[in-house]
């Protein structure tokens, strides 16, 4: 199996699973670039599958956004109704991850994540 696969099936960081590979704790076969196989059997020994619910919960993503235009507030008004610079707003959207379109000439972010940074519910 390859390394994406085993991180997901057994719950186990992609570093960690590399670091074993790299101690020959877990036989491996390199089968070109970035393709890495690993033996199941093995890590099954040293790692319990993880459950369905966590699998299920990292493939799927809870925070669908509408990125619509009309769902949206453009990076200018978000500077006017705030009164913050454009820099200002890009810097925070970047450290709250907020999600963004960009249509043209515009940048666009949910109008719900924008009010929930500015109207202080975001931690």
């Amino acid at each position: 199996m390859t390394v994406p696969e085993a991180v997901l099936l057994f719950d186990i960081a992609k570093r960690t699973l590399y670091r074993l590979i790299k101690q020959n704790v877990i036989p491996s076969i390199n089968e070109g670039t970035r393709l890495i196989k690993v033996n199941r059997e093995v890590l099954q020994e040293m790692f319990p599958p993880a459950s369905k619910e966590k699998i299920e919960k990292k493939n799927s993503n809870p925070n669908l956004y509408d990125l619509s235009e009309e769902n949206c507030y453009t990076i200018g008004e978000i500077s006017k109704k705030f009164q913050l610079h454009d820099t200002s707003v890009y810097k925070h959207i970047r450290k709250y991850s907020i999600p963004t379109r960009q249509i043209g000439n515009y940048v666009y972010a949910p109008k719900s994540e924008i009010d929930k940074l500015y109207n202080g519910t975001i931690d």
